[in-house]
């Protein structure tokens, strides 16, 4: 098979990231001899430097004559000051619903070598495997009107029964493959909106899904029961602004945002990116972890590949890795050996070779 990848390094760390994932999208691709080809482009922050706006027309046809999409980050202190439309984050959100991304997938597993990165207590941590279903292209990010005067300033949240649908569909299908249950956050209590989106989701469970279980949360208590019993969850579905809040506290359950990969899927398009920000502050240094935009790689070859155990490899060898006692600045404690992005990067190849070493030695026995 042959596949066409547009990478968008971006702003701060993200270039530094981005060369870790492609160097693992390379060594896997020759491993089991898929055929991509690359092509980059730039957006967020470094677009805006040199060609006044944050996310060109060149770069967002690239992106749609590819089959998959790579970002490693946008945004910086250097462009806060800009008009909203201007904005690195701007470009992001006009790529996700260009693209028609409304699905973004982020999961968020604790691996055994790091439950003593996170604040939390390890017997809390230990076992937890939850992914967040979260809605992408609707809500209050793109709600209108939306503005702000001397006196007051106003979003709206809108959703559609579509929209709802859509994205409910997802989260039940990817239950079905996991342990069967569905967590709904919402803030029926106080917003109309949430009241909608709780009745279209329980009407399509009821439909479709009511071999799946599923529960209603409002977000608050969501956000408290991630950090009290992370364990009880398994497929977390919720809106946009819901979403992007909870997928940072599960952050903090992993122990750092440089953990946490993600998708983003819509009908014919799909974006890859780490969940973390530009980090500014240590771009260029050699410092980032480059685990979440590795990882985000994994989701590739499950969701646009459609090679899942590619994916399951790179998950053990990030694992494996860990498990060496090898770790970045973000998510160092005493007793480890503290490396750089790129021995990082490159301690993940060498796991990644013993797994495809140890898995054809098993072929040929």
């Amino acid at each position: 098979m042959k596949y066409k990848i547009a990478l968008l390094p971006g702003d701060g760390i993200g270039p530094e990231v981005t060369d870790a994932a492609v160097k693992v999208l390379q060594f896997v691709a020759e491993k089991i001899g898929l055929d991509l080809s690359y092509s980059y482009h730039l957006m967020g922050g470094c677009s805006y430097d040199a060609n006044e706006t944050p996310l060109t027309d060149a770069t967002l046809s690239a992106c749609y004559d590819s089959d998959a999409v790579f970002l490693g980050a946008v945004g910086g202190i250097k462009w806060e000051t800009l008009p909203h439309h201007l904005k690195p984050e701007a470009a992001l959100l006009k790529l996700r619903k260009s693209l028609g991304l409304f699905s973004n997938i982020r999961p968020a597993k604790v691996y055994n070598a790091l439950l003593d990165a996170s604040s939390l207590r390890p017997e809390v941590l230990s076992g937890t495997d939850l992914v967040i279903f979260r809605e992408l292209t609707g809500g209050i990010y793109f709600g209108e009107p939306r503005g702000y005067d001397e006196n007051k300033g106003w979003n709206t949240l809108v959703y559609t029964t579509e929209e709802v649908e859509r994205i409910a569909r997802k989260a039940f299908e990817v239950a079905r493959q996991r342990r069967g249950m569905v967590t709904s956050v919402d803030k029926a209590n106080v917003l109309e909106s949430s009241q909608f989106w709780r009745k279209v989701v329980h009407q399509i469970h009821k439909e479709e899904f009511s071999d799946i279980k599923l529960n209603d949360m409002y977000v608050d208590n969501a956000a408290m029961q991630l950090v009290r019993n992370p364990k009880q969850f398994d497929v977390i579905l919720t809106q946009n602004l819901f979403g992007d809040i909870l997928s940072d506290v599960a952050a903090m359950i992993t122990g750092s945002l440089g953990m946490l990969p993600s998708a983003s899927l819509g009908e014919k398009y799909a974006l890859y990116e780490p969940v973390h920000g530009s980090a500014p502050d240590i771009a260029g240094q050699n410092k980032a972890n480059p685990l979440a935009s590795i990882a985000s790689i994994g989701l590739m070859f499950s969701y646009s590949f459609n090679l899942p155990e590619i994916g399951l490899a790179i998950e053990k060898a990030i694992e494996k890795t860990l498990g060496k006692n090898f770790r970045t600045a973000d998510i160092y404690s005493d007793g480890m050996t503290l490396i750089s992005t790129t021995i990082m990067r490159d301690e993940v190849l060498k796991s990644l070779e013993e797994i495809f070493e140890e898995k054809n030695s098993a072929v040929a026995v």
